[in-house]
């Protein structure tokens, strides 16, 4: 593809391991309650914001009482948080060297994620990176979660260039589809859940770790 102006990061499944331990701590609670969340219901909701998933949860459940359910959501939020604010959650392989690598070929960097800002800043805090991004749309700053564009939209309008000019890393369906309503071209990493057929043919490269991403820069 043509040279890059702007790279836009996901954050959640693409830099940190932090889809894995929101799936435990929903499996742990749900165990508690008696609820039938399984790591296939959990697959559903990533990339889409908390409340799109808590609503959806709601609907779900909604045979085992709102109170119940909402315990489920609280608890299994807070101990997902608990873990985020300690910072100590894995970093995904090729976060140090992929960065390095656009800060030597200075190209300008952001972060777009949909989770929330306070989480967002603790964990770049903790693992370093925080000076790697010189912005962060998070959920707060747009109105509609992914598969929406906005936040892509945002994102290359923060990095001053056409939306044509830069590039989407992403681990999730909403991610692509985000991506490619914006009109990002966009290269997938997946986290937990394969790209089907369709979703591939909406993205530049699917690739196993972001390690492989400089070789498709320098392609």
């Amino acid at each position: 593809m043509k040279k890059v102006k702007g790279i836009i990061f996901d954050m959640d499944g693409l830099l940190f391991d932090t889809e894995s331990i929101y799936c435990d701590a929903n499996l742990v609670v749900a165990e508690k309650y008696d609820l039938p969340f399984t790591e296939e219901t959990y697959a559903r909701f990533i990339g889409i914001s908390d409340e799109e998933v808590w609503a959806e949860l709601h609907k779900m459940f909604a045979d085992h009482g709102k109170e119940t359910v909402q315990k489920f959501i609280d608890e299994s939020w807070g101990m997902a948080h608990d873990r985020f604010k300690t910072g100590n959650v894995d970093l995904k392989p090729g976060v140090h060297e992929l960065l390095a690598y656009l800060e030597e070929k200075e190209i300008p960097r952001v972060l777009a994620s949909s989770n929330v800002r306070p989480v967002i800043e603790i964990l770049l805090e903790h693992a370093g990176i925080r000076d790697k991004f010189s912005d962060i749309i998070s959920a707060e700053d747009v109105k509609f979660a992914k598969p929406d564009p906005e936040i892509f939209v945002i994102a290359a309008d923060r990095l001053g260039i056409a939306a044509a000019d830069g590039l989407v890393l992403e681990d999730s369906k909403n991610g692509i589809l985000a991506a490619e309503g914006a009109g990002v071209p966009v290269v997938m990493v997946p986290d937990i859940v394969p790209p089907t057929a369709e979703i591939k043919e909406k993205t530049e490269a699917v690739l196993p770790t972001l390690h492989e991403v400089i070789n498709f820069l320098e392609a």
